[in-house]
């Protein structure tokens, strides 16, 4: 495996195989990677001839407040990982050479970012636009994978490719979960014991919805009530928001049709959480999320 870490050279390395005809594949990530990540690489591997991981973590899409300086960075283990997944580069910028002295340009995505995670942390879609577009300038890849997870995001990759004709195939993949349907973040780490027993109550809540739907509740708000009373009886959790949504604009639901997607975000300590799950109806057979 090849580590790069200027992005001159990791475009010149992509460059070269896209002349000989090679399919680039590339799975964007702040690193702290686990075992979601792992499942994305190999994803990536059924649909490409070379494989690229970045491990960056942004310090655009951080407030002031967040855990920025904190956010665990096991570099060895990361490579390890990638080593084993047979990715080809890893692909490791700084933040000089990612933002160099005098760097301006900021990418937006309005419509798509200003709700949810855009209202709960207004500056964090602005800095995920604008390092996606850079990554994909700089890695050319044919495709590139993203986690339904940060389902907000990845409808925001998407719009952004489709508005300003990118050329990159973004495939979204479904949530890798714990056995107790945790979902996999690199965050979970900073769970407490107690924290961690808590926090599949999260994935229960958003499950008690989504079977309220299948069984034909169509009110949007009976599901949202729902999800909250469940999440009401954990003193420990405190919500930051809770929606029932359309999944191609996000926008929230009066009444459910035949898709939609519940979404949130809880605290529990210090530790903020996001998951989701899609839900359709009509008798067709849901597509598992874990």
């Amino acid at each position: 495996m090849r580590i790069v870490h200027s992005p001159a050279a990791m475009t010149a390395w992509s460059e070269g195989l896209r002349r000989e005809g090679v399919t680039i594949g590339f799975v964007p990530t702040m690193g702290a990677l686990h075992d979601g990540h792992r499942a994305l690489i190999r994803a990536a591997r059924l649909h490409c001839d070379a494989l690229v991981v970045s491990i960056f973590v942004n310090p655009a899409q951080f407030a002031p407040h967040e855990d920025l300086a904190t956010y665990p960075r096991p570099i060895a283990k990361d490579r390890a990982l990638c080593r084993e997944e047979g990715v080809d580069v890893c692909f490791e910028p700084t933040t000089t050479t990612m933002y160099p002295a005098g760097f301006q340009t900021v990418v937006t995505v309005p419509s798509v970012a200003r709700r949810w995670e855009g209202e709960s942390r207004p500056h964090h879609f602005g800095g995920v636009a604008t390092v996606v577009t850079k990554l994909f300038g700089i890695v050319r890849p044919h495709l590139a994978l993203f986690g339904q997870k940060d389902f907000q995001q990845a409808a925001l990759v998407r719009r952004l490719v489709k508005d300003l004709d990118l050329g990159v195939r973004i495939i979204v993949r479904p949530t890798v979960r714990e056995p107790d349907g945790l979902a996999m973040s690199s965050r979970n780490v900073y769970l407490s014991p107690e924290e961690r027993r808590t926090a599949p109550i999260f994935y229960r809540a958003l499950e008690a919805g989504r079977k309220a739907v299948e069984r034909g509740v169509k009110d949007a708000a009976s599901a949202q009530t729902i999800m909250r009373e469940l999440l009401a009886g954990e003193p420990a959790v405190r919500i930051d928001y809770l929606a029932v949504c359309d999944p191609a604009t996000l926008e929230p639901l009066t009444t459910i049709g035949r898709q939609a997607v519940l979404l949130g975000a809880i605290r529990i300590g210090s530790v903020r959480l996001i998951d989701n799950v899609v839900v359709k109806t009509g008798g067709k057979k849901r597509r598992p999320d874990r």
